[in-house]
C-alpha cells in the first residue's frame, strides 16, 4: 500500500503523566535528547507521514512546559488536559477528534520510531476493520515470580508472546466506544489494544524494530540516544551523497 493512499489518520499522545520511575523531576516526555524533548521527538516522527492531519498531545492540568516548546505553534498540533490515567488522557484526546476514520495512539516518551514501522502499521488499513498494534516477539527466557515477587514459581513459555509497543492504530469510533465500555465496566487497561481485547476484538500485531524503546527508567535514555544517532545516520549520509 502506498503511502500516498493512506486514509487520513488522526494521532494521539498521552503526555500527562509524571514519570515517577524515572527518578527525576521533570517528567520523562520532556527529557531531552539531541536538544529536543522525548515528546518532540515521538511527534516528529508522526508529522513526517503526510496522512496524518493533526496530532493531538494530552498534557495535564498544571503543565507549563508543553506551551514553551516550538511545538506548540504546530497548527498540525493541538493539546487537551489529559486525565490521572494513560486511559483517561487517551479518552479526553478521543473526544476533540475529528475528520478522520483512524486514530493512532502514540507513547510520548518513544523517540525513535522508524518510518517504515510506521509506514507498515498505517498499511494495515486496506485489510483490517479492527487496526493493530507495533509489537516484538518476546526473544528472552520469561520467568513468573512467586507470591512476593523475589523467587521465580515458573518458567512461562515464550512461544506467541510479544511486547506490546507503540503505535497502536485503530478506527476512531471502534477505539472510542471500546475504550469507553472498559472504563465504564472499571477494567484494567494498560494499552489501547487491550479495550478492545476486552470488547472482544483481535487486533493484528505488526512486526516492529526492537530499538522502539519506551523511556522508563533512567538508564533507557542513554539507550534510546544511541539508537535515536543511529536511526538519523541514514539521512545525514544521504545529505552528503
Amino acid at each position: 500500500m502506498a503511502s500516498d493512499v493512506f486514509p487520513d489518520v488522526i494521532a494521539i499522545l498521552p503526555a500527562a503523566g509524571i514519570g515517577s520511575r524515572m527518578q527525576n523531576d521533570c517528567p520523562k516526555q520532556y527529557l531531552t535528547i539531541a536538544n529536543k524533548t522525548l515528546l518532540e521527538h515521538a511527534v516528529a516522527a508522526l508529522l513526517r507521514q503526510p496522512c496524518i492531519r493533526r496530532v493531538i498531545v494530552a498534557v495535564s492540568a498544571d503543565d507549563r512546559q508543553f506551551a514553551r516548546l516550538p511545538l506548540a505553534d504546530n497548527p498540525r498540533v493541538s493539546r487537551v488536559t489529559g486525565g490521572k490515567e494513560r486511559a483517561d488522557s487517551v479518552m479526553a484526546a478521543l473526544s476533540q477528534a475529528q475528520g478522520a476514520d483512524w486514530v493512532l495512539v502514540h507513547d510520548a516518551a518513544r523517540p525513535c520510531l522508524h518510518q517504515d514501522d510506521l509506514a507498515r502499521l498505517l498499511a494495515i488499513t486496506a485489510s483490517t476493520a479492527v487496526g493493530g498494534i507495533l509489537a516484538t516477539p518476546v526473544r528472552d527466557t520469561m520467568k513468573r515470580a512467586g507470591p512476593g515477587g523475589d523467587s521465580i514459581d515458573h518458567t512461562v513459555e515464550r512461544r506467541d508472546l510479544w511486547h506490546a509497543l507503540t503505535p497502536q492504530l485503530f478506527p476512531l469510533t471502534l477505539l472510542k466506544t471500546c475504550l469507553s465500555r472498559a472504563l465504564n465496566d472499571g477494567a484494567i487497561i494498560t494499552d489501547e489494544a487491550s479495550a478492545l481485547e476486552y470488547c472482544g476484538y483481535q487486533p493484528l500485531l505488526v512486526p516492529g524494530r526492537a530499538d522502539n524503546i519506551k523511556i522508563t527508567r533512567p538508564e533507557d535514555l542513554a539507550l534510546a540516544a544511541f539508537y535515536f544517532s543511529q536511526l538519523q545516520t541514514p539521512s545525514l549520509q544521504n545529505a552528503h551523497s
